[in-house]
Protein backbone atom coordinates (compact mmCIF):
# COMPACT_ATOMS: atom_id res chain seq x y z
CA UNK A 1 0.00 0.00 0.00
CA UNK A 2 3.13 2.27 0.89
CA UNK A 3 5.64 3.32 -1.27
CA UNK A 4 7.35 6.43 0.50
CA UNK A 5 7.02 5.86 4.41
CA UNK A 6 9.29 6.40 7.34
CA UNK A 7 9.15 5.28 10.64
CA UNK A 8 10.11 6.69 14.41
CA UNK A 9 10.18 4.18 17.30
CA UNK A 10 8.54 5.31 20.54
CA UNK A 11 9.39 3.83 23.01
CA UNK A 12 8.65 2.82 27.14
CA UNK A 13 10.46 3.17 29.80
CA UNK A 14 11.84 0.01 29.83
CA UNK A 15 13.06 1.29 26.22
CA UNK A 16 11.22 -1.31 24.33
CA UNK A 17 9.31 -0.46 21.39
CA UNK A 18 5.43 0.03 21.95
CA UNK A 19 4.75 1.59 18.67
CA UNK A 20 6.09 3.30 15.09
CA UNK A 21 5.04 6.59 14.05
CA UNK A 22 5.05 6.35 10.53
CA UNK A 23 5.65 9.79 8.28
CA UNK A 24 4.45 9.55 4.61
CA UNK A 25 6.38 11.68 1.84
CA UNK A 26 3.31 11.56 -0.55
CA UNK A 27 0.85 12.81 2.08
CA UNK A 28 0.40 16.84 3.08
CA UNK A 29 2.90 17.45 5.97
CA UNK A 30 3.61 13.83 6.44
CA UNK A 31 0.77 12.84 6.75
CA UNK A 32 -1.74 10.05 5.70
CA UNK A 33 -1.40 10.28 1.90
CA UNK A 34 -4.93 10.98 -0.21
CA UNK A 35 -5.03 8.81 -2.75
CA UNK A 36 -4.02 4.56 -1.62
CA UNK A 37 -2.65 1.60 -3.75
CA UNK A 38 -5.51 -1.06 -4.04
CA UNK A 39 -3.63 -4.05 -2.72
CA UNK A 40 -6.37 -6.26 -4.10
CA UNK A 41 -5.86 -4.84 -7.57
CA UNK A 42 -3.06 -6.55 -9.70
CA UNK A 43 0.04 -4.07 -9.69
CA UNK A 44 2.52 -3.30 -12.16
CA UNK A 45 5.82 -5.56 -11.47
CA UNK A 46 7.99 -2.10 -10.97
CA UNK A 47 10.88 -3.18 -8.59
CA UNK A 48 11.61 0.18 -8.06
CA UNK A 49 8.47 0.97 -6.68
CA UNK A 50 7.98 -1.63 -3.43
CA UNK A 51 5.04 -1.26 -1.64
CA UNK A 52 4.92 -2.04 1.82
CA UNK A 53 1.66 -2.99 4.47
CA UNK A 54 1.49 -1.49 7.47
CA UNK A 55 2.79 -4.87 9.13
CA UNK A 56 5.87 -4.53 7.18
CA UNK A 57 6.16 -0.93 7.83
CA UNK A 58 5.84 -1.52 11.91
CA UNK A 59 7.06 -5.03 12.49
CA UNK A 60 3.68 -5.97 13.90
CA UNK A 61 3.75 -3.20 15.77
CA UNK A 62 0.94 -0.41 16.90
CA UNK A 63 1.08 2.20 14.18
CA UNK A 64 0.74 6.35 14.97
CA UNK A 65 -0.68 7.76 12.12
CA UNK A 66 -1.49 11.60 11.81
CA UNK A 67 -4.22 12.63 9.41
CA UNK A 68 -5.23 15.98 7.83
CA UNK A 69 -8.63 17.36 10.03
CA UNK A 70 -9.99 17.18 6.56
CA UNK A 71 -9.57 13.44 5.97
CA UNK A 72 -10.53 12.65 9.32
CA UNK A 73 -13.74 14.74 8.51
CA UNK A 74 -14.52 12.45 5.05
CA UNK A 75 -13.71 9.56 7.15
CA UNK A 76 -10.89 7.11 7.43
CA UNK A 77 -10.34 4.51 5.06
CA UNK A 78 -11.76 0.87 5.84
CA UNK A 79 -8.46 -0.78 5.39
CA UNK A 80 -7.10 0.56 8.65
CA UNK A 81 -7.65 -1.89 12.17
CA UNK A 82 -8.25 -0.05 14.86
CA UNK A 83 -7.23 -2.69 16.90
CA UNK A 84 -3.54 -1.65 15.80
CA UNK A 85 -3.62 2.09 14.46
CA UNK A 86 -3.52 5.36 16.73
CA UNK A 87 -4.64 7.93 14.74
CA UNK A 88 -3.05 11.18 15.67
CA UNK A 89 -4.89 14.58 15.40
CA UNK A 90 -3.55 17.81 16.07
CA UNK A 91 -5.51 21.40 17.43
CA UNK A 92 -7.40 23.10 14.84
CA UNK A 93 -5.84 26.67 14.84
CA UNK A 94 -9.32 28.04 14.51
CA UNK A 95 -10.61 26.43 17.82
CA UNK A 96 -11.82 23.38 18.89
CA UNK A 97 -14.61 22.79 17.41
CA UNK A 98 -13.62 20.49 14.51
CA UNK A 99 -10.89 19.14 16.18
CA UNK A 100 -13.76 17.63 18.46
CA UNK A 101 -16.42 16.62 16.22
CA UNK A 102 -13.07 14.81 14.82
CA UNK A 103 -12.54 12.82 17.78
CA UNK A 104 -16.04 12.06 18.16
CA UNK A 105 -16.01 10.56 14.92
CA UNK A 106 -13.25 8.73 15.31
CA UNK A 107 -13.96 7.19 18.89
CA UNK A 108 -16.70 5.99 16.65
CA UNK A 109 -15.56 3.82 14.55
CA UNK A 110 -13.07 2.22 17.45
CA UNK A 111 -9.67 3.98 17.07
CA UNK A 112 -7.53 5.29 19.64
CA UNK A 113 -6.54 8.51 19.37
CA UNK A 114 -3.30 10.66 20.33
CA UNK A 115 -3.81 14.56 20.40
CA UNK A 116 -0.45 15.65 18.72
CA UNK A 117 1.41 18.62 20.08
CA UNK A 118 -1.52 20.27 22.37
CA UNK A 119 -1.50 23.62 23.88
CA UNK A 120 -1.01 22.91 27.75
CA UNK A 121 -4.05 24.44 28.74
CA UNK A 122 -6.45 22.06 26.34
CA UNK A 123 -10.18 21.78 27.52
CA UNK A 124 -10.99 19.45 29.42
CA UNK A 125 -13.88 18.24 26.69
CA UNK A 126 -11.00 17.95 24.42
CA UNK A 127 -9.00 15.75 27.26
CA UNK A 128 -11.99 13.60 27.52
CA UNK A 129 -12.49 12.45 23.91
CA UNK A 130 -8.76 11.21 23.70
CA UNK A 131 -6.27 7.89 25.08
CA UNK A 132 -3.17 9.42 24.54
CA UNK A 133 -1.14 12.99 24.43
CA UNK A 134 2.22 14.04 22.85
CA UNK A 135 4.19 16.85 23.92
CA UNK A 136 6.95 18.24 21.90
CA UNK A 137 9.30 18.59 24.36
CA UNK A 138 11.09 21.41 22.09
CA UNK A 139 8.31 23.44 21.97
CA UNK A 140 7.27 23.74 25.95
CA UNK A 141 9.61 24.61 28.91
CA UNK A 142 9.84 21.81 31.11
CA UNK A 143 8.64 23.95 34.02
CA UNK A 144 5.64 24.45 32.32
CA UNK A 145 5.14 20.99 30.98
CA UNK A 146 5.30 19.81 34.97
CA UNK A 147 2.84 22.54 35.95
CA UNK A 148 0.21 20.82 34.21
CA UNK A 149 0.98 17.00 34.74
CA UNK A 150 -1.87 17.16 37.14
CA UNK A 151 -4.28 18.01 34.75
CA UNK A 152 -3.20 15.20 32.25
CA UNK A 153 -3.27 13.16 35.36
CA UNK A 154 -6.73 13.25 35.92
CA UNK A 155 -7.51 12.64 32.48
CA UNK A 156 -6.31 9.52 32.97
CA UNK A 157 -4.70 9.64 29.57
CA UNK A 158 -1.14 8.15 28.66
CA UNK A 159 1.56 10.63 27.97
CA UNK A 160 4.50 10.53 24.85
CA UNK A 161 7.00 13.08 25.60
CA UNK A 162 8.42 13.83 22.18
CA UNK A 163 11.52 15.14 20.59
CA UNK A 164 13.59 13.03 23.66
CA UNK A 165 17.35 13.29 22.32
CA UNK A 166 18.76 13.04 25.41
CA UNK A 167 19.47 10.89 28.22
CA UNK A 168 19.01 13.36 30.51
CA UNK A 169 15.62 14.25 28.60
CA UNK A 170 14.38 11.15 29.01
CA UNK A 171 15.45 10.51 32.91
CA UNK A 172 13.87 13.87 33.40
CA UNK A 173 10.36 13.00 31.66
CA UNK A 174 10.26 9.62 33.06
CA UNK A 175 10.69 10.78 36.28
CA UNK A 176 7.45 13.06 35.58
CA UNK A 177 5.46 10.56 34.57
CA UNK A 178 5.77 10.09 31.35
CA UNK A 179 4.60 6.71 29.59
CA UNK A 180 6.25 6.70 25.75
CA UNK A 181 9.26 8.65 24.91
CA UNK A 182 10.09 9.49 21.20
CA UNK A 183 13.45 10.45 19.77
CA UNK A 184 16.69 9.13 19.62
CA UNK A 185 18.07 9.55 23.10
CA UNK A 186 18.47 5.52 22.90
CA UNK A 187 21.13 6.03 19.84
CA UNK A 188 23.59 7.41 21.44
CA UNK A 189 26.39 6.33 23.82
CA UNK A 190 25.29 6.23 27.40
CA UNK A 191 28.27 6.73 29.11
CA UNK A 192 32.13 6.57 27.56
CA UNK A 193 33.94 3.46 28.82
CA UNK A 194 37.82 3.18 27.37
CA UNK A 195 38.06 -0.29 29.08
CA UNK A 196 38.41 -2.87 27.27
CA UNK A 197 36.01 -5.35 25.94
CA UNK A 198 35.60 -8.16 28.38
CA UNK A 199 37.16 -11.63 27.89
CA UNK A 200 33.95 -13.25 26.59
CA UNK A 201 33.54 -11.49 23.98
CA UNK A 202 36.77 -11.95 22.48
CA UNK A 203 35.49 -15.00 19.99
CA UNK A 204 32.98 -12.37 18.70
CA UNK A 205 35.69 -9.71 18.05
CA UNK A 206 37.74 -13.13 16.43
CA UNK A 207 34.65 -13.36 14.52
CA UNK A 208 34.48 -9.72 12.90
CA UNK A 209 37.85 -10.04 12.36
CA UNK A 210 37.46 -12.80 10.00
CA UNK A 211 34.74 -11.03 8.57
CA UNK A 212 37.35 -7.92 7.54
CA UNK A 213 39.31 -10.41 5.05
CA UNK A 214 39.20 -10.51 1.73
CA UNK A 215 39.38 -14.63 2.54
CA UNK A 216 39.07 -16.98 5.28
CA UNK A 217 38.74 -20.43 5.81
CA UNK A 218 35.60 -22.00 6.73
CA UNK A 219 37.43 -24.46 9.11
CA UNK A 220 38.91 -21.60 10.78
CA UNK A 221 35.08 -19.89 11.21
CA UNK A 222 33.58 -23.49 12.43
CA UNK A 223 35.91 -23.41 15.05
CA UNK A 224 35.06 -20.41 16.31
CA UNK A 225 31.44 -20.79 16.29
CA UNK A 226 31.47 -24.28 18.11
CA UNK A 227 33.19 -22.96 21.18
CA UNK A 228 30.23 -21.17 21.98
CA UNK A 229 26.57 -23.30 21.72
CA UNK A 230 24.59 -19.96 21.95
CA UNK A 231 26.33 -19.08 18.73
CA UNK A 232 26.16 -22.24 16.71
CA UNK A 233 22.08 -22.41 18.26
CA UNK A 234 21.77 -18.67 16.25
CA UNK A 235 23.32 -19.46 13.10
CA UNK A 236 21.00 -22.49 12.69
CA UNK A 237 18.12 -20.13 13.40
CA UNK A 238 18.85 -17.87 10.82
CA UNK A 239 20.21 -19.86 8.37
CA UNK A 240 16.66 -22.01 8.52
CA UNK A 241 14.49 -18.68 8.45
CA UNK A 242 12.38 -18.47 5.30
CA UNK A 243 13.73 -14.91 4.65
CA UNK A 244 17.13 -16.51 4.01
CA UNK A 245 16.85 -20.08 3.38
CA UNK A 246 13.49 -21.32 1.62
CA UNK A 247 14.52 -24.99 0.09
CA UNK A 248 16.23 -27.02 2.36
CA UNK A 249 16.73 -27.63 5.91
CA UNK A 250 20.16 -27.16 7.43
CA UNK A 251 21.13 -29.34 10.21
CA UNK A 252 24.57 -29.17 11.45
CA UNK A 253 27.00 -26.05 11.51
CA UNK A 254 29.19 -26.69 8.63
CA UNK A 255 26.21 -27.40 6.36
CA UNK A 256 25.28 -24.01 7.09
CA UNK A 257 28.66 -22.66 6.66
CA UNK A 258 28.93 -24.30 3.09
CA UNK A 259 25.35 -23.76 2.07
CA UNK A 260 25.49 -19.55 2.72
CA UNK A 261 28.68 -18.65 0.53
CA UNK A 262 31.21 -16.74 1.33
CA UNK A 263 29.82 -13.23 1.23
CA UNK A 264 27.05 -14.29 3.36
CA UNK A 265 28.71 -16.13 5.76
CA UNK A 266 30.65 -12.91 6.20
CA UNK A 267 27.57 -10.90 6.90
CA UNK A 268 25.90 -13.23 9.34
CA UNK A 269 28.79 -12.98 11.32
CA UNK A 270 29.04 -9.41 11.70
CA UNK A 271 25.80 -9.15 12.94
CA UNK A 272 25.62 -12.34 15.07
CA UNK A 273 28.76 -10.47 16.74
CA UNK A 274 27.33 -7.37 16.96
CA UNK A 275 24.19 -9.19 18.51
CA UNK A 276 25.87 -10.71 21.09
CA UNK A 277 28.13 -7.62 21.65
CA UNK A 278 24.99 -5.80 22.65
CA UNK A 279 22.96 -8.18 24.49
CA UNK A 280 22.25 -5.54 27.24
CA UNK A 281 21.06 -2.65 24.82
CA UNK A 282 17.35 -1.89 23.84
CA UNK A 283 16.95 -3.98 20.93
CA UNK A 284 15.62 -1.23 18.51
CA UNK A 285 19.45 -0.31 18.24
CA UNK A 286 20.03 -3.45 16.67
CA UNK A 287 17.16 -3.14 14.98
CA UNK A 288 18.02 -0.19 13.14
CA UNK A 289 22.16 -1.38 12.69
CA UNK A 290 20.20 -4.29 10.91
CA UNK A 291 18.09 -2.11 8.47
CA UNK A 292 20.89 0.50 7.87
CA UNK A 293 23.18 -2.53 7.31
CA UNK A 294 20.81 -4.31 4.76
CA UNK A 295 20.30 -0.23 2.76
CA UNK A 296 24.05 0.51 2.58
CA UNK A 297 24.56 -2.60 1.11
CA UNK A 298 21.59 -2.55 -1.22
CA UNK A 299 23.29 1.14 -2.22
CA UNK A 300 27.18 -0.43 -2.60
CA UNK A 301 25.78 -3.09 -4.69
CA UNK A 302 23.55 -1.10 -6.67
CA UNK A 303 26.30 1.42 -7.29
CA UNK A 304 29.22 -1.50 -7.48
CA UNK A 305 31.38 -0.92 -4.30
CA UNK A 306 32.80 -3.36 -2.53
CA UNK A 307 31.35 -6.82 -2.51
CA UNK A 308 34.34 -9.04 -0.74
CA UNK A 309 34.21 -7.86 2.34
CA UNK A 310 30.53 -6.29 2.14
CA UNK A 311 31.99 -2.49 2.80
CA UNK A 312 28.46 -1.35 2.61
CA UNK A 313 26.76 -3.89 4.83
CA UNK A 314 29.29 -3.15 7.38
CA UNK A 315 29.15 0.61 7.35
CA UNK A 316 25.50 -0.24 8.08
CA UNK A 317 26.05 -2.36 10.95
CA UNK A 318 28.54 -0.79 12.66
CA UNK A 319 27.02 2.86 12.14
CA UNK A 320 25.71 2.53 16.15
CA UNK A 321 28.46 0.91 17.47
CA UNK A 322 29.74 3.58 19.85
CA UNK A 323 25.72 3.37 21.18
CA UNK A 324 25.68 -0.65 21.23
CA UNK A 325 28.91 -0.56 23.38
CA UNK A 326 29.45 2.79 25.33
CA UNK A 327 32.26 3.51 23.83
CA UNK A 328 33.86 6.27 21.34
CA UNK A 329 34.02 5.23 17.40
CA UNK A 330 37.37 7.01 17.71
CA UNK A 331 38.45 4.36 20.04
CA UNK A 332 36.10 1.43 19.01
CA UNK A 333 37.47 2.02 15.01
CA UNK A 334 41.13 0.99 16.19
CA UNK A 335 39.38 -2.21 18.00
CA UNK A 336 37.91 -3.55 15.34
CA UNK A 337 39.29 -4.98 12.36
CA UNK A 338 37.49 -3.74 9.49
CA UNK A 339 38.37 -1.91 6.27
CA UNK A 340 39.97 1.73 6.28
CA UNK A 341 37.13 3.56 4.31
CA UNK A 342 34.51 1.84 6.79
CA UNK A 343 36.58 3.38 9.25
CA UNK A 344 36.70 6.45 8.43
CA UNK A 345 33.34 6.90 7.71
CA UNK A 346 31.99 6.01 10.82
CA UNK A 347 33.93 8.70 12.59
CA UNK A 348 32.42 11.09 10.31
CA UNK A 349 34.89 11.24 7.45
CA UNK A 350 33.49 12.20 4.28
CA UNK A 351 33.43 9.37 1.78
CA UNK A 352 31.01 7.21 -0.04
CA UNK A 353 29.84 5.12 2.78
CA UNK A 354 29.54 8.20 5.00
CA UNK A 355 26.59 9.43 2.46
CA UNK A 356 24.82 6.13 3.16
CA UNK A 357 25.04 6.55 6.16
CA UNK A 358 23.72 9.80 6.42
CA UNK A 359 21.00 8.76 3.73
CA UNK A 360 19.84 6.22 6.08
CA UNK A 361 19.73 8.71 9.28
CA UNK A 362 17.97 10.72 6.65
CA UNK A 363 15.00 7.98 6.24
CA UNK A 364 14.80 7.41 9.86
CA UNK A 365 13.40 10.77 10.69
CA UNK A 366 12.09 11.12 7.55
CA UNK A 367 13.97 14.26 6.77
CA UNK A 368 12.67 14.17 2.65
CA UNK A 369 15.07 16.97 1.50
CA UNK A 370 18.25 15.36 2.96
CA UNK A 371 17.10 12.45 0.98
CA UNK A 372 16.67 14.29 -2.52
CA UNK A 373 19.95 16.21 -1.91
CA UNK A 374 22.05 12.89 -0.98
CA UNK A 375 20.09 10.71 -4.19
CA UNK A 376 21.55 13.55 -6.42
CA UNK A 377 25.14 13.58 -5.15
CA UNK A 378 24.97 9.46 -5.46
CA UNK A 379 23.16 10.16 -8.85
CA UNK A 380 20.45 7.96 -7.82
CA UNK A 381 17.02 7.89 -8.38
CA UNK A 382 14.80 8.75 -5.48
CA UNK A 383 11.89 6.00 -6.06
CA UNK A 384 14.21 3.77 -6.34
CA UNK A 385 16.45 4.43 -2.83
CA UNK A 386 12.39 4.51 -1.21
CA UNK A 387 12.13 0.76 -2.80
CA UNK A 388 16.06 0.16 -1.56
CA UNK A 389 14.61 1.32 1.92
CA UNK A 390 11.56 -0.65 2.28
CA UNK A 391 13.76 -4.13 1.16
CA UNK A 392 15.88 -3.33 4.29
CA UNK A 393 12.54 -2.98 6.66
CA UNK A 394 11.59 -5.88 5.34
CA UNK A 395 14.59 -7.49 5.65
CA UNK A 396 15.69 -6.17 9.22
CA UNK A 397 12.17 -6.86 10.25
CA UNK A 398 12.72 -10.49 9.86
CA UNK A 399 16.03 -11.07 11.08
CA UNK A 400 15.14 -9.20 14.25
CA UNK A 401 12.24 -11.79 14.62
CA UNK A 402 15.33 -14.74 14.18
CA UNK A 403 17.35 -13.08 17.02
CA UNK A 404 14.64 -12.42 18.80
CA UNK A 405 12.68 -15.22 19.18
CA UNK A 406 9.72 -13.84 22.15
CA UNK A 407 9.93 -10.37 19.96
CA UNK A 408 6.24 -9.36 21.07
CA UNK A 409 3.79 -8.28 18.59
CA UNK A 410 0.88 -5.18 18.52
CA UNK A 411 -0.64 -4.27 21.81
CA UNK A 412 -4.52 -3.92 20.88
Amino acid sequence: MFAFVARQPILDRDKEVFAYELFFRDGKNNCFPDKLVDPSQPQPQNQSNLKLALDDISCQKTSFINFTNETILKGLPNSLDPNTVVVEVSEASDGEDSIIEACQNIRNMGFQIALNEPKLTTSSELLSLVDIVKIDTFQHAFPNIAKQMPRFSHANVKMVADNVDTLQNFISFNDLGFDYFQGYFFSKPLNINQAPLPVNKLSLVELIGETANESFGIDRINEIIERDVGLSYMLLRFINNPMINKRFKITSLKHALNYMGEVEIKKFIALLALANLADDKPMELLHMSLVRAKFCDLIAKHRKVGDNPPTGFMAGLFSLLDALLDQDMQELVTKMPIVDEVKFALCGGKNDFYLYILLARAFESATWMKVRKISEVLEIEQKYLHHMFNQAVLWGNTIRQSISPHYPKAIA
